[in-house]
């Protein structure tokens, strides 16, 4: 480098007026008056029409000075008007004329008027403002350039021209010494193509720094954007020379600009998660607050220092676009938590391209024709919306396991009673769950509509284990109450409260039908577990006094059939509290149950009313029938056709007259087609008639009356006899012949 120095002169004298007749161009002062005394030196007047013939006193009074000793300071004095000229023009400076005075204009006082004037004049010249000519005319450049140490500085101290000028001169040298002596000094020719590479890396740094730092430092860097233009679009002309750098200056220029946005995107406040719950959302207003202050700053100011190729406005958007891309995808990792996984995403799929940001009024017209889409990578977004919908699947889970919880603490660690809605046993957690999962619905469809159906889907997946688990829990800390009336109601408030959950949940099955399809499937298995524990329960508890009916105690005692009674009324009192849909038919099978049971005493005893008893028995069954009847019917039971099988039976057992019997076997056959020969045995059994003629004729007419009404038994949908276990006392059977045995079963 040094022998680069001393090939080029190195007069100290040059060096000075170089350096300080070409200082930054941002001072224009001192530029002006240069070109003013260029000018004033020069044989063509500033205001003149045309040449002027010289006299002998004009070429005596503008008679040269004394050539400089180096003939460098010729090429720089005749060249400073024309230098002063193209930068004038290359800033758009107005002429300013020399026969005109300068006057000072008498100061005026202020008013809000005119202060109202000049903001309007501002926005006018705003408007009146132009980018660069795309065209401009190159400097000469210097026969002979600097040393490289020279240009570096010349760099370094941002008088960017003149050492864009020494370098194109340096590159001139070496491509015509590149042709002359290529062969000859091949060392000469590498040591001096390293240099060029070293000064234009060092002003394609140094120009990356300015173009990186304008729109932070826009007083600093303004003035410098034109020599940066012009160096662009001079470099990119000849790219194809030797001497210059491999790789565009234009890319490296949108590079530079991609820097500045990412170090303005980085120097917005972002505070630790830990420090503050809202961290996310708070970071990511203050960066969209800084996306548009920086846009409206190139708008108003930054475009007009380049030519309209630099397509200025557009590269930044751009370099946001792909910059905050990836700062969000930094971001990304440490959102955990559903409420900023959420604001990420509303961000980038509303926010950013909203009036709040990209389409800011204040970015308008400019930002019509731009894309407003952040640049993400490959997957990203998808791979967000995932994360997002893992995670409302997960505080689904959590959400449901504390609803669990909580009716534990509230209600069965309290032995609570749960509340009476509109005569409907319910617990308060289906509309927790529903407002929830809406919640998640309505919040989601904001952000997009495709993405709430997935999040639709991942809450209702989550649900539909739910049931089994509530269960599980249940079973677990209520055991102890059974059987409890409360117990009885939890049971009958969950058949409520599931079913009324999924009736909030099938206003999606538009939306997701299998998920809502299993919810279902599995809402009405706990139903049907939770029904079938109840009516478990109540067969269990009438069992004993159903056993002790038709007995001897029971023709003189009523405290069983009262027991009886009370269970089945207190059962038929919670059965009130019942959602509709589920009443008729837990009624009816506790009805078809009620009635076997107590019907079917009179088959399986071995008490036989003797001395007339029969006629007490059969008032009793007719009493009793009625009001459990009656009790059936308040329960909007659907068996009706269980009603006469009481009265019909009662007929029988009271007739005082045994070959009255016979008479009353028709409607019993007709309503009860599986009413066979060894149920009647068994009835006529207790009614004390077990032998004789007559016990005869009377299983005669029933096979009779069976035959000539054609009732097999085979009608599977009213069933009371056929299942019916009979036990057949052999004392009444003994004076049967043989013969008779073979139709008891038909």
């Amino acid at each position: 480098m040094s022998e680069m120095m001393d090939k080029s002169g190195g007069n100290p004298f040059e060096d000075d007026v170089s350096l300080k007749s070409n200082r930054k161009l941002g001072v224009m002062n001192k530029l002006r008056r240069s070109i003013r005394r260029a000018a004033e030196k020069s044989p063509i007047p500033v205001g003149g029409k045309g040449p002027k013939t010289p006299t002998k006193d004009d070429e005596s009074a503008s008679s040269p000075p004394p050539p400089s000793p180096n003939p460098n300071m010729s090429r720089f004095g005749d060249s400073l008007m024309k230098k002063g000229e193209k930068i004038r023009r290359s800033l758009r400076l107005p002429k300013k004329d020399n026969d005109k005075t300068d006057k000072q204009e008498p100061l005026l006082p202020v008013s809000e008027g005119s202060m109202e004037e000049k903001e309007e004049e501002k926005v006018e010249e705003e408007k009146r403002m132009e980018e660069m000519d795309e065209t401009y005319e190159l400097p000469e450049i210097p026969n002979t350039p600097l040393s490289v140490m020279q240009i570096n500085n010349l760099i370094e101290k941002e008088v960017l021209e003149e050492a864009h000028l020494n370098l194109l001169s340096m590159r001139k040298e070496f491509q015509q010494e590149q042709q002359k002596h290529a062969d000859d000094s091949p060392m000469e020719l590498a040591k001096k193509e390293k240099d060029l590479s070293l000064l234009y890396g060092n002003l394609r740094k140094k120009m990356g720094d300015i173009v990186r730092d304008s729109n932070s430092l826009p007083s600093r860097n303004k003035g410098l954007l034109v020599p940066v233009a012009r160096i662009i679009q001079e470099e990119e002309k000849r790219a194809e020379e030797p001497g210059g750098l491999l790789d565009s200056w234009m890319e490296a220029w949108r590079e530079a600009v991609a820097e500045g946005v990412k170090a303005k995107v980085e120097k917005v406040p972002l505070e630790k998660k830990e420090q503050n719950v809202s961290w996310l959302a708070i970071h990511l207003g203050h960066l969209g607050k800084a996306i548009v202050e920086d846009l409206e700053n190139v708008k108003k100011e930054l475009r007009w220092s380049y030519p309209p190729s630099f397509k200025v406005f557009s590269t930044y958007v751009r370099s946001y676009h792909r910059v905050v891309g990836q700062h969000l995808k930094k971001l990304e990792v440490e959102v955990t938590e559903q409420k900023d996984l959420y604001a990420l995403l509303d961000w980038i799929l509303n926010r950013y391209k909203s009036e709040r940001i990209m389409g800011s009024l204040s970015l308008q017209p400019d930002m019509q024709a731009e894309n407003t889409d952040l640049q993400l990578e490959d997957e990203f977004l998808k791979q967000l919306k995932e994360k997002y919908c893992r995670k409302v699947k997960e505080d689904m889970r959590s959400s449901l396991d504390r609803v669990i919880e909580l009716e534990d603490e509230e209600v069965w660690s309290e032995r609570k009673a749960l509340r009476n809605e509109e005569n409907i046993l319910k617990s308060l957690f289906p509309m927790d769950i529903w407002t929830n999962v809406k919640s998640n619905a309505v919040n989601t469809r904001k952000i997009d509509a495709q993405l709430e159906v997935k999040v639709l889907s991942s809450c209702l997946e989550e649900l539909k284990h739910f049931p089994t688990r509530f269960e599980s829990e249940f079973r677990r800390r209520c055991s102890a109450l059974r059987p409890q009336p409360l117990w009885t109601e939890y049971h009958i408030a969950y058949i409520n409260s599931f079913t009324s959950l999924q009736e909030h949940m099938e206003g999606y099955e538009a939306s997701c039908p299998g998920e809502v399809e299993g919810l279902k499937k599995e809402v009405k298995g706990l139903v049907v577990r939770l029904m079938e524990v109840l009516e478990e329960q109540f067969k269990e508890d009438i069992q004993p006094y159903l056993r002790r009916m038709m007995t001897r105690k029971w023709l003189t005692n009523d405290d069983d059939f009262k027991q009886l009674y009370s269970r089945t009324n207190q059962l038929s009192q919670h059965c009130d509290l019942m959602m509709a849909q589920y009443v008729q038919g837990f009624a009816g099978r506790l009805h078809l149950h009620v009635v076997k049971q107590y019907v079917g005493q009179l088959m399986v005893n071995n008490y036989s009313c003797k001395n007339r008893k029969h006629e007490k028995a059969a008032t009793k069954i007719r009493h009793q029938w009625t009001e459990l009847r009656n009790l059936f019917e308040d329960m909007e039971s659907p068996h009706e056709w269980l009603h006469p099988v009481g009265d019909e039976l009662s007929n029988i057992i009271g007739q005082k007259n045994k070959a009255d019997i016979q008479n009353h076997l028709q409607p019993l056959v007709e309503h009860y087609p599986d009413f066979s020969k060894k149920h009647l045995v068994a009835v006529l059994y207790f009614r004390g008639l077990m032998r004789g003629r007559e016990h005869q004729q009377i299983l005669q007419k029933l096979s009779a009356l069976k035959k000539e009404l054609n009732t097999s038994g085979d009608d599977r949908n009213q069933v009371l006899f056929g299942d019916m276990q009979v036990t057949v006392n052999t004392d009444c059977l003994s004076n049967l012949p043989f013969s008779c045995f073979s139709f008891l079963n038909n």
